[in-house]
């Protein structure tokens, strides 16, 4: 036989094997589902495979560069896990120039963050009582904020969406405490003609002003009929206004909002803490970096290990902790000043590590909120095998939102044969929908899954339920 009609006929299998895996058949009952919610198979991608198998049960589409929406948090987490490992931890350091014996800093106080994805309150009251412990009483100088370990562009937060108070808009920001969200909750007021609106927390420096009206309904309607906005967006955005007419039928309804700048919040809620403890502050608060010194840190407070805070970013789909996870991850693997180039380049190199094939992959915004992302199902399903393999597979997997328990999830796989046989990533932009993570079948055999859909109006439930007959068949697997 002639050798090279033989290399071309094994060449032509080949393509053909490999198409077959790119473009196989729907499974029946995904392929009716599919033509009853009127999505194009041209818009699926999906991908299955046993854990512990060499080839994939389902590959459909497998290669077609999609949005994955939030589902791409599962690549930025499995990056700085593999790359920063489960105990890692981020210092917020304070320094004082000067300590009197009577606790008195006659200067200022200094505070250089270095991105702690979860500083709560909570987690800055620790902060305050751990520097009062120090002896420190009065302050006379300035809160100063270091801020030299993020060299981040400013970014429009309303770019996205035109909604620059939602909490999911806040960009990256070294010393972001409490994620800059302050709820505000409305009572109708005993007088039966008032609403009454409280702040949490109540920072000091937040004007607040309510213009809201009560009228006689039930509790129902979007926001409960009350608008809110912060008027100053552009300066210290400390002025918010609450305007509207809320129901009377409501007991108590609440909205979050990022408000203030994040040095202009962390002074207002430091202020606060510190006044409860029994210190002063004279001064008000500025942006400085400190100069390199011998001078040791007065206090350091240090956040909760990685291995803990990626089940807030995955379980509940935080974007902003996702970015500092990518900057942290940037920093570590190019030293500092944290940018978003070194932590784009960053996760690229520790998927390559990792076995993962990263041409074609944008990364454009890591937490997923982005027009620009693309990746394939295979390439999801790559970092969803190297993550199953990995030391750190228990951390990674029960990152993952738990199905009918927790997350993204809680109100969804309700029925028992789907409660808590999933740990799933989901994610949902304007014509995306994403699921993504581990099954465990009804046969004890463990699949991966990785579904992507890019169609019109797919995140308004037709995503999902498409989703669901698939994840149902993996579970008959």
């Amino acid at each position: 036989m002639n050798l090279r009609f033989l290399q071309s006929g094994m060449l032509g299998l080949l393509l053909v094997i490999q198409a077959g895996l790119a473009w196989a058949a729907l499974p029946e009952p995904v392929a009716l589902a599919a033509r009853s919610l009127k999505i194009a198979e041209s818009d699926i991608s999906i991908w299955v495979q046993a854990v512990d198998a060499a080839e994939p049960l389902l590959a459909f589409n497998s290669d077609v560069p999609r949005n994955p929406a939030s589902t791409l948090k599962v690549v930025t987490t499995f990056a700085a896990l593999e790359g920063l490992g489960p105990t890692y931890t981020w210092e917020t350091s304070v320094f004082v120039d000067e300590l009197d014996r009577d606790g008195r800093v006659p200067g200022d106080l200094w505070i250089r963050g270095t991105g702690d994805p979860y500083f709560v309150t909570e987690e800055f009251w620790k902060l305050a009582s751990g520097l009062r412990a120090k002896g420190v009483i009065r302050i006379e100088g300035d809160l100063v904020f270091d801020n030299s370990f993020f060299d981040v562009p400013a970014e429009d937060r309303g770019a996205f969406d035109s909604q620059p108070d939602r909490v999911y808009n806040l960009p990256p920001h070294p010393l972001l405490v409490n994620f800059n969200a302050v709820r505000f909750s409305m009572v109708p007021g005993e007088d039966g003609r008032s609403v009454a609106v409280s702040a949490n927390p109540p920072l000091p420096n937040l004007e607040l002003s309510n213009r809201i009206q009560l009228r006689s309904s039930p509790c129902q309607g979007y926001q409960r009929g009350v608008a809110v906005a912060v008027q100053d967006q552009e300066a210290s955005r400390d002025r918010v206004l609450l305007e509207g007419r809320f129901p009377s039928g409501c007991d108590e309804y609440s909205l979050t909002r990022t408000v203030l700048q994040p040095e202009s919040y962390a002074y207002g809620l430091f202020d606060l803490y510190w006044r409860q403890l029994g210190g002063e502050l004279k001064g008000s608060w500025r942006v400085q970096i400190r100069p390199e010194g011998d001078q040791e840190a007065i206090y350091v407070h240090r956040s909760r290990p990685l291995g803990d805070l990626i089940r807030m970013v995955n379980k509940y789909s935080n974007n902003v902790m996702t970015r500092h996870l990518e900057l942290t991850l940037g920093a570590h693997l190019y030293g500092p000043p944290a940018t978003l180039d070194k932590g784009r380049r960053a996760i690229y190199e520790v998927l390559r590590q990792q076995g993962v094939d990263t041409t074609g992959l944008i990364i454009d915004n890591s937490a997923g909120l982005s027009r620009n992302t693309r990746i394939s199902v295979r390439q999801m399903s790559q970092v969803l095998a190297a993550a199953w393999r990995s030391n750190f597979m228990p951390e990674f997997v029960s990152s993952l939102s738990l199905a009918g328990f927790d997350g993204t999830t809680r109100n969804r796989f309700q029925s028992a044969r789907t409660r808590g046989r999933m740990h799933l990533k989901t994610g949902r932009l304007d014509n995306v929908a994403g699921i993504t993570g581990y099954v465990t079948a009804e046969s004890g055999v463990r699949y991966l899954v990785a579904v992507l859909i890019n169609g019109p109006d797919v995140q308004r439930g037709q995503g999902e339920d498409l989703q669901e007959v698939l994840l149902d068949w993996v579970l008959a697997q």
